[in-house]
């Protein structure tokens, strides 16, 4: 996860992310965020966006627009990485998710994450968590 453009330095019109999604992956957990758009821009190798139940799959030059409020989830079912440029607008959702989200996963030492702490984090940070399947 690197941050190349955080909300503040655009006058809270965007944040722009570069993602790597390790091979064989699956995170986060499906979700929703009222307050903003993403827009996924596919950059290496082949990841996987479930949007309101339909998949897409995002290669090198493609994009996705998620809209505020779908429920979507994203993998990488590849045997290579694979690395997405994201834009969110606004620019509200900042690299202090991310940590949270990291230090969640490294408290659980190896065990699967709290799923209820991981729930209130994604809260603090505008998104939903949505229902389990």
């Amino acid at each position: 996860m690197r941050f190349l453009v955080e909300g503040a330095d655009s006058n809270g019109g965007a944040a722009v992310f570069e993602c790597t999604i390790p091979a064989g992956s699956a995170v986060p957990a499906a979700h929703s965020h009222d307050g903003y758009e993403e827009t996924i821009y596919g950059v290496e190798g082949v990841s996987r966006r479930t949007v309101e139940g339909e998949a897409t799959e995002i290669g090198p030059g493609d994009a996705l627009c998620i809209q505020r409020g779908a429920v979507h989830r994203f993998d990488n079912v590849g045997a290579e990485d694979a690395k997405v440029l994201c834009v969110v607008t606004p620019g509200v959702l900042g690299p202090d998710y991310f940590r949270e989200v990291a230090e969640v996963v490294k408290s659980a030492a190896g065990a699967p994450p709290d799923r209820a702490a991981i729930g209130e984090v994604m809260r603090r940070h505008g998104l939903t968590p949505a229902p389990p399947a």
